[in-house]
């Protein structure tokens, strides 16, 4: 087939939703597919358009068999507000929209909301080129904007999302979405079930793999051969709650050997080392992101690897971070909602254990626990990384994903492609 991937991040954004659609992207090139990908200029996690890329309207290249057409985006800034954010998304539709038309007719394609705004160009190419579309839902933007406080209930700008959400799932001829929690949400928004596809976001379980302590790059670099290493890495936003993260370790800094180390953008852990100052949690050490060739041997560093959210976060949105702790072989402790997706998903893999969110005493507790208990660390952390082979394959992934694009494109074109997926696979 010819697959269109529609997606605001990919390559070489280094966290989120780009290394999964990246993966995904060079995952159908290898099984015989032609794939393009219209995006926008890299900025995440900095939110700030990567130096090379700056000044550029249109860049197109080729990495490992994808076309990625990229497009200029209006970014301003780590926190954008409400209205950055809008003009953010409405840029991507303008500029997106002319490297869409601008390459060969897709028999399907594949755009990730949010942002919620990328609908509106997905919808009207599709429409133009006759071709259907799967739209995959990593978040649903009017409920998740409420929680985390960037939209009033009931306002008008969350009445407007509500109407695009409800347009995106009714032109979409399938949603694919990545947590079953998704499923009810959609179903209270007049969605058939028959439409809602679950395929979860995945980890490239022989890139993220357990690696010995010994010798590991990153604990070297920083010192932390004969430490406990308690690791956050990612994302520093509105719905982590990584204050309560440092409380717990100022609870623990009479222990030594109990590192808390959170890594993350630049800026963002500036803000951080104020309640470091003010918990005087000497034991905190902030350090920048590592390149992602580096990534297994950081996974591998920790002792415990963290998953934190405040208690009002989407109750139905997995964090990527489990999929990628659980295959690292790192046992899990997850400051998260009694009720969500993240806590049933850690509790059924058997590879963590769960804390109430902002709670920095019980969060220390259980960190101290596991600290006199090396046992139990290494059972959670083995039981991890059978289950993320188990269900958090890309393998497993890239099959269910081929096999909804085969659902909606018309017979003719499947029949053309079935053979090229059996003699790839034969050389194999």
């Amino acid at each position: 087939m010819r697959i269109l991937i529609y997606s605001y991040n990919y390559h070489p954004e280094p966290i989120g939703i780009a290394p999964l659609m990246s993966e995904l992207a060079e995952g159908l090139v290898k099984q015989g597919h032609e794939v393009r990908v219209v995006t926008g200029m890299p900025n995440y996690p900095q939110r700030r358009i990567y130096e090379e890329y700056r000044g550029k309207l249109y860049v197109t290249e080729e990495r490992n068999g994808v076309t990625i057409q990229r497009s200029y985006i209006f970014v301003r800034g780590p926190e954008p507000g409400v209205l950055d954010r809008i003009l953010l998304d409405g840029s991507f539709i303008f500029t997106s929209l002319f490297q869409a038309i601008n390459g060969w007719r897709p028999d399907v394609i594949f755009a990730t909301e949010p942002p919620l705004l990328v609908c509106v160009p997905v919808a009207l190419y599709a429409w133009v080129n006759r071709c259907p579309f799967v739209l995959n839902i990593q978040d649903i933007v009017s409920e998740a904007a409420v929680r985390v406080n960037l939209l009033k209930k009931g306002g008008p700008l969350v009445a407007i999302a509500e109407m695009l959400e409800k347009f995106a799932y009714w032109r979409a001829d399938q949603l694919s979405v990545i947590a079953t929690g998704f499923i009810e949400a959609l179903e209270r928004q007049g969605v058939s079930s028959k439409k809602i596809t679950y395929i979860p976001n995945w980890v490239d379980t022989n890139f993220i793999r357990p690696l010995p302590k010994g010798n590991n790059y990153f604990r070297k670099k920083y010192q932390l051969e004969d430490k406990f290493v308690v690791l956050y890495s990612g994302n520093i936003a509105l719905t982590q709650g990584l204050e309560t993260v440092i409380q717990a370790a100022a609870q623990l800094k009479d222990i030594p050997e109990i590192v808390f180390v959170i890594v993350g953008e630049t800026k963002a852990l500036g803000h951080l080392e104020e309640f470091c100052q003010t918990w005087n949690a000497s034991n905190v050490r902030l350090l920048p992101f590592e390149p992602r060739e580096k990534l297994p041997e950081m996974l591998s560093a920790a002792d415990l690897g963290l998953v934190v959210q405040k208690s009002h976060v989407t109750v139905f949105n997995l964090p990527s971070k489990i999929p990628v702790l659980l295959a690292s072989g790192c046992a899990i402790v997850a400051s998260v909602p009694d009720t969500g997706t993240a806590k049933e998903a850690v509790q059924k893999s058997g590879g963590g254990v769960v804390v109430a969110p902002e709670d920095a005493e019980a969060l220390a507790e259980e960190i101290k626990h596991l600290y006199h208990h090396p046992e139990q660390v290494k059972s959670l952390g083995e039981q991890g990384r059978k289950y993320a082979e188990e269900c958090f394959s890309f393998e497993e992934a890239l099959k269910l994903y081929e096999a909804l694009f085969s659902q909606v494109v018309p017979a003719e074109k499947v029949s053309l492609f079935k053979p090229m997926i059996k003699q790839n696979s034969d050389l194999h």
